[in-house]
């Protein structure tokens, strides 16, 4: 294993693995169109890697749609039992909760599940992006030849040694090795590509041939993704290049916007609370979903513009596949949904010699109401007027025919006209 990549438990195998695919596309792009660009290699992987976790994407965003159409029942059921302590009461509402979540067919733990899959995926991507030689074979191949070089020439170590420090690379944890040479280069920037040249006159033509190559694999519209935008601001404003700043710019810009855009269409389809604990939790998401777009803005500006690269790519990639889950979750049945869940359920309880679990029509009703808010208060509504016109057409009955003597609303009248003459509300 390379000095350059991490061994970490799960992450350091499934960064080895990413960076397979990597090399592969670096590869084919070589190969077939003559292109070796890592920028364009980062775009393609990123829609590759994010393409195969379309299924995990469509099981976890149809698990948040669902619980914004679970949440009301699920609050009510704690709205219910608030308060009560007591076994029985903690009991039954712990089953009352599991019919829920059986009745849509869904794990309580079913969100987290999808997150422990993708954690260890999204960590080693930033691992193989953020030193790219270490894992794509052909980029690490192009430094080999001065490496061996600079290895091969005394006082090499204390000329790459300043220039580690400035990349915060650290020789004394890495060693003076092939492997953390090659990570000091791929860091260089045009100073210290100088520099090389000067401390080492008898292979300078090597060196400059080196960074060339560099250059075509490294530079993507005119951004070296090896180097922070910070970095290239400066630089760009030291030399007056204007585009050159308003292209490191952009970077951070468009990460924020992308990252906010895509957040909004994750989060359109969750229903607001009118549970005050619901509500807070709400209003605590609110907050960090629009912290984090700016928090990626401000890490983008320092860290290499491949990542900042990658993560306006995956957030785009993030959006369409959302744009086609919310058709696709927009088109379901909740009633036929419902009924199949029921079905699959009571097979397992079968199978563990159970009796089946039936789920009552107030609770198919309620998940169809769930389906239309706006819908349902208008039917509310309507029902609360029917109601107080019932009581007004029986208190005009009620006032207008006279009771038996002696009966219950023969006194009831009379409290009434009493009330009526003292001017006493009812």
């Amino acid at each position: 294993m390379l000095i350059t990549k991490t061994n970490t438990f799960i992450i350091g195998p499934v960064a080895t693995l990413l960076g397979f695919i990597m090399n592969a596309i670096f590869i084919f792009l070589s190969s077939v169109f003559h292109v070796e660009n890592i920028g364009l290699c980062i775009i393609l992987f990123t829609i590759i890697i994010y393409g195969v976790m379309t299924p995990l994407t469509y099981k976890q965003q149809k698990f948040s749609k669902l619980s914004a159409k679970m949440n009301p029942e699920l609050q009510k059921i704690q709205k219910k039992y608030k308060g009560k302590q007591d076994q029985a009461s903690m009991m039954k509402m712990n089953e009352e909760t599991k019919e829920v979540y059986a009745k849509y067919g869904v794990s309580p733990t079913g969100s987290c599940v999808q997150m422990l899959i993708q954690l260890p995926i999204l960590f080693a991507l930033y691992r193989v992006i953020w030193n790219v030689p270490a894992y794509v074979g052909s980029v690490k191949n192009a430094f080999m030849p001065l490496v061996e070089k600079i290895l091969a020439t005394s006082g090499s170590q204390e000329v790459l040694s300043e220039i580690a420090k400035v990349n915060n690379i650290n020789f004394e944890k890495l060693g003076y090795a092939a492997n953390s040479i090659v990570d000091t280069l791929y860091k260089c920037k045009p100073t210290d590509w100088e520099t090389l040249a000067e401390k080492f006159p008898d292979f300078s033509d090597l060196v400059t041939k080196t960074q060339g190559e560099m250059d075509r694999m490294n530079y993507f519209l005119g951004l070296n993704i090896a180097d922070s935008p910070l970095n290239i601001i400066r630089s760009g404003l030291e030399s007056g290049a204007i585009l050159l700043v308003i292209g490191a710019l952009l970077i951070p810009i468009l990460s924020g916007l992308t990252q906010w855009f895509s957040v909004k269409l994750s989060t359109a389809a969750t229903t607001p609370s009118n549970n005050s604990e619901g509500g807070t939790m709400e209003a605590s998401m609110k907050m960090m979903n629009n912290v984090m777009p700016l928090m990626s803005v401000v890490f983008c500006f320092t860290l290499p513009t491949g990542l900042g690269i990658y993560w306006v790519a995956s957030a785009v990639v993030r959006m369409i596949q959302q744009i086609i889950v919310n058709k696709q979750i927009d088109k379901i049945d909740l009633d036929e949904m419902i009924q199949k869940n029921v079905e699959k359920n009571n097979e397992k309880r079968k199978k563990m010699g159970l009796p089946p679990q039936t789920i009552s029509k107030q609770a198919m009703m309620a998940a169809s109401k769930q389906a239309d808010p706006e819908e349902d208060e208008k039917v509310q509504k309507q029902k609360e007027e029917a109601r107080q016109k019932q009581m007004e057409k029986s208190t005009e009955y009620y006032k207008s025919h006279t009771a038996k003597p002696g009966s219950i609303a023969a006194k009831a009248r009379m409290v009434e006209q009493y009330n009526e003459k003292t001017g006493k509300k009812k």
